[in-house]
Order: structure tokens, then C-alpha cells, then sequence
């Protein structure tokens, strides 16, 4: 995978979106405005993703190439070489990050969310 499937990827979720809030080399992915990936993209290949905590451990262990969060809560935030792993296992990764973030908004968001589609 490259960096332009990842976009993809992450932009054909429902109600994403893409900005670049703190740099113009990290794009950040949000769904409802709250971040679900970050993308350095003069660090080619890698991926910041939200994950449930017991799930990043057991992923840090079993991957060299998915490392703790750099910058981010490390017990929520995976940093992952996106180029080193299967593709399946990055699709599902963003998936994951995305449902984390969209399960933790709130039920009016969601509903509002869901009407709108």
C-alpha cells in the first residue's frame, strides 16, 4: 500500500474528512471532527492510528513495524510502517480507529451523522 490508497482508504469512510491542522506535511483524518488517523507524509510509510489499548499491546508485540504513538497517547495511538505489514491488516486498523472514534460520539452526533447520509 502507498499513501494515496491509504487516503483513499480513510476519505471513502463515512463522514470523513481531511485537513491539515498542524503542518503542511501531516494530513489528519477525522470523522464528526475528531481525529481517527494522522499521516506524516514526509515520513513515507507511516500511519498514526487510534486503538483499543489491550489490542495495541498484543499488535506491538506480534509487529516490530507498529511501535507506540510518536506524539500521540501511546496507550491509545499505534505508529505503524504501514509498507511492512499486510495490506488487510492496515485496512482493518483504520477501520478499527475509525469505529473507535465513531462509537465515542455523542448519540446526537451520531444520529445527526446517520440522517444526513
Amino acid at each position: 500500500m502507498n499513501i494515496e490508497e491509504i487516503r483513499t482508504n480513510c476519505l471513502s469512510l463515512p463522514h470523513t474528512t481531511e485537513d491539515f491542522p498542524f503542518d503542511e506535511s501531516t494530513l489528519v483524518i477525522r470523522v464528526a471532527n475528531k481525529i481517527f488517523a494522522l499521516i506524516p507524509l514526509e515520513k513515507n510509510g507511516l500511519i498514526n492510528l487510534k486503538c483499543d489499548p489491550e489490542r495495541a499491546v498484543e499488535l506491538r508485540e506480534q509487529y516490530d513495524s507498529i511501535r507506540p504513538g510518536y506524539h500521540m497517547n501511546k496507550k491509545y495511538w499505534n505508529t505503524i510502517q504501514f509498507d511492512s505489514i499486510p495490506s488487510k491488516l492496515v485496512l482493518d486498523l483504520i477501520q478499527h480507529s475509525y469505529n473507535l472514534v465513531f462509537e465515542s460520539l455523542p448519540k446526537k452526533v451520531k444520529l445527526e451523522l446517520n440522517s444526513s447520509q
